[in-house]
Parts: structure tokens; sequence; C-alpha cells
């Protein structure tokens, strides 16, 4: 039988290419607008191959991004219970996985989004797509609201990981956890589930 032209076989350079085509792929055009067939037709293989490598298009990106952890295995714990006690639980798990050996990971990646745009946007859809919006999704946030509050979410928990894991500074960098998760939890609750104030445009209008 001929072979196929065109496309990679399954060798040790296979995983890489669609790793490549991946990490291009969701930088470009966002998690959502990237397409498993897109990836394979950009790495040269069936997309079936894509599915046979990594299996879902979540996991795909988990692999492109390297990160540390599969946040579908975490947010069950922050998402069980009293949806007012959620901002506390999200911070509470978030120092767990920072605070561990996955964490170093967490950092290396952390620095790399400062200097590097590629890693930055990397970053951007995983915190919005396979964390935040899980979360939100969960309680129901009117979707008009998800960005502004997806967002703000963000500055806590990104700003967090920076001051603790990367800048260092005292006496966040040191402290206990549950002082962490007292401190920040409550504001955390107040942009998942408190009133927003209305939303005007950069222009002030």
């Amino acid at each position: 039988m001929a072979r196929r032209t065109g496309r990679r076989p399954g060798n040790p350079g296979t995983r890489e290419a669609i790793l490549d085509a991946a990490r291009a792929a969701f930088a470009e055009r966002g998690f959502d607008a990237a397409s498993i067939r897109a990836i394979a037709g950009t790495a040269g293989v069936d997309p079936a191959l894509v599915h046979h490598y990594f299996g879902s298009k979540d996991q795909l990106f988990l692999a492109a991004m390297q990160a540390p952890v599969d946040p579908r295995e975490l947010l069950p714990t922050v998402l069980a219970g009293d949806p007012g006690g959620i901002g506390e639980r999200l911070v509470r798990t978030f120092l767990a996985v920072w605070d561990s050996p996955a964490g170093t990971a967490g950092v290396a990646l952390l620095r790399s989004a400062v200097s590097n745009e590629w890693t930055a946007r990397l970053l951007r859809e995983f915190v919005v797509t396979q964390v935040l919006r899980r979360v939100l999704h969960h309680l129901d946030v009117a979707p008009a609201e998800l960005p502004l509050r997806g967002s703000l979410v963000a500055t806590q928990l990104i700003g967090l990981a920076m001051i603790r894991y990367v800048v260092r500074l005292e006496p966040v960098a040191s402290a206990a956890p549950e002082t962490l998760v007292a401190s920040v939890g409550p504001t955390i609750q107040r942009y998942i589930t408190g009133d927003l104030p209305p939303q005007r445009d950069s222009a002030g209008s």
C-alpha cells in the first residue's frame, strides 16, 4: 500500500511537532478559537494522532503549557461547600499548589510570562479558561459579567503569586497560608459574588 504523503508518522518528533503547533495556535488564537484540526494541520499529522498522544483539547493545552497541575483535579475541592466560602477555598488551594514541589514550575512559568509575550498569552488563557471560567460557570455568573469578574480574581491570584514567590516581599513571602487565606479570600469572594460597579470604557463615558 502506498504511504500517505504530507503527514508525519508516529515517531519521537511527532509529539514535539504537535506541541509546537499547539503553543503557536493557543497563543495566537486563544484556547476557544484554536482547533485540534488546525493544530494537526500545522504539525503535519492526522487529527486522530493528536488525540492519540494527548486525548482532549484541554489535555493538549495543559501539555503545551507545561502546567504543573491539572486544575480539573483541584477545582472540585474549591467548588464543594457554601458558595460564600469559595474565595477562601480558592486561595487555600492556590497556595497549597504553589507551596508544593509543583510550585517550582509555576514560578518558572510566571517569570517567563513577565518577559515573553507568547508565554504571557498562554498563561492568560490558562488562568481564564482552565480555572476562572470553570469556577464562575459553576456559580452561574451572568455571562456579561464573566470577563470583569475573572480578570479581577486574576489580579489577586497572579499578584499574590508574584509577590510571595517571585519578588518575595515580606511579610507576605513567609506568612502562614491561613493568614493569606483570611486576608485575600474575602476580596476574591467579593469579586466573584459581590455587586459590581457600573462598567465604563477607558474614556470614562
